[in-house]
């Protein structure tokens, strides 16, 4: 199928959100068909709605589509989720959602191929890790719609006070953070193993660790052995020695975390790009370095990603297709990419960005993005196991605590949630 590119949009985007926006363009002939398309938040007021980014590139298809209305739906990303799966579970799926998460729906078979819906130039676009963390038993179900990776966020400021460089390895940061801790800050390595996105800083530690939530061949191993020595480190030399300041690391969220290196307070800590921005606009001055590894830089870092679904429910997939063929122009990638500090997911708007000196500030967390490791999102048992990574990693850092024994704990959850995958 021929699909239609048309021109760019100007993206302007919000997260946090609570309110129901909807209601896009919703013009054109009778006997056309409706698409419904429920969608996430992405950023931090009123002033850059998603609303208005969604308006803007359905007032922009619809101009030269006629015949094909599409009808959005944005929420926060505190309730997209539970929204779409609300609306699965009484029969009324969307033809479209961008969430957090898709195996669930995959497994059920309830949603399109990629190869069903997608034109062929742009499913070969998506980038290849992305690509391929979309895809359950070797088929691709969930579209990448937007991605970040991790970095290490230093205060320049404090480093300076303190005399020290930035780390390349744990001892580095362990030598900074205590002679940080020495010149008084707050939170020489903020910590963040909270309830609200344990399950990222968690991986960032493993795969710095040489390790993972999964092995070589994709079976779950949070307790090997490499986790094992990470965590107790982790223990010993950062949480024992009252690195990681005054909040318990089990306690700390990351949006405390961010705002708490905004506000000055914090030495160094792992974040991912919309914290430029926050630093930026508190005047901190911070660099950026990649994240340090058990003997030197880390070869791995976390890769994140959210996803486009279509659902099988309305039977509306050549409309369907020729709409996310248009989503995933590179133009509109690209808009949306530098409208959030977020990367793209296609390789043509990659490589664009690699090159241009408007995406200089991005291109750390570009590099880092084909070095990147992403949850184990294909597996059906993983909203599980990132649930109860949230709620038991925290004490595996624990003065007394043992990182072995929680860390197995999580492994025997992933275990039987596994099993019926």
């Amino acid at each position: 199928m021929q699909r239609r590119r048309t021109g760019t949009i100007a993206v302007v985007s919000a997260l946090g959100m609570t309110a129901v926006l909807g209601g896009c363009g919703l013009t054109g002939d009778s006997d056309g068909v409706t698409l419904k398309l429920v969608a996430a938040d992405y950023g931090d007021s009123k002033d850059n709605s998603s609303r208005k980014y969604w308006d803007e590139l359905v007032e922009s298809y619809e101009a030269k589509n006629p015949d094909v209305q599409v009808d959005v739906t944005v929420y926060s990303w505190n309730d997209v989720d539970r929204k779409v799966r609300e609306m699965v579970e009484a029969g009324e799926a969307p033809d479209m959602a961008q969430i957090g998460a898709y195996s669930d729906y995959a497994d059920k078979d309830l949603l399109y191929r990629a190869d069903d819906v997608l034109s062929i130039p742009v499913q070969a676009d998506f980038v290849s890790q992305l690509a391929a963390a979309g895809q359950v038993n070797g088929v691709q179900y969930g579209l990448p719609f937007a991605a970040s990776t991790r970095v290490l966020f230093y205060n320049k400021t404090l480093f300076d006070k303190a005399g020290v460089q930035p780390p390349k390895s744990w001892d580095d940061l362990a030598e900074a953070a205590e002679a940080l801790e020495e010149k008084g800050v707050k939170y020489p390595y903020a910590l963040p193993l909270g309830a609200e996105e344990a399950q990222a800083e968690t991986m960032q530690w493993m795969l710095s660790g040489e390790g993972g939530y999964t092995d070589d061949v994709g079976t779950y191993s949070v307790d090997s052995p490499q986790n094992v020595t990470t965590f107790t480190w982790l223990r010993d030399e950062l949480v024992g020695k009252d690195l990681t300041g005054p909040v318990a690391p089990g306690k700390l969220n990351r949006a405390d975390a961010f705002a708490a290196f905004a506000a000055g307070d914090v030495g160094m800590l792992n974040g991912h790009p919309s914290l430029m921005k926050m630093a930026s606009d508190k005047g901190v001055k911070y660099g950026m370095v990649t994240t340090p590894g058990i003997d030197g830089e880390s070869k791995n870092t976390l890769g994140v990603s959210d996803w486009m679904t279509a659902f099988k429910k309305n039977g509306h997939r050549d409309e369907i297709g020729d709409f996310l063929d248009f989503v995933y122009s590179e133009e509109n990638v690209l808009d949306f990419s530098r409208e959030y500090d977020l990367l793209p997911v296609t390789t043509s708007a990659s490589r664009t960005m690699s090159t241009a000196p408007e995406d200089e500030n991005l291109k750390p967390f570009l590099d880092e993005l084909l070095l990147s490791e992403l949850y184990p999102v294909g597996k059906t048992s993983w909203a599980s196991v990132s649930a109860d990574v949230k709620k038991r990693i925290g004490q595996a850092v624990a003065t007394g605590a043992s990182p072995k024994e929680v860390l197995g704990q999580i492994q025997a959850t992933a275990m039987k949630a596994g099993s019926a995958e």
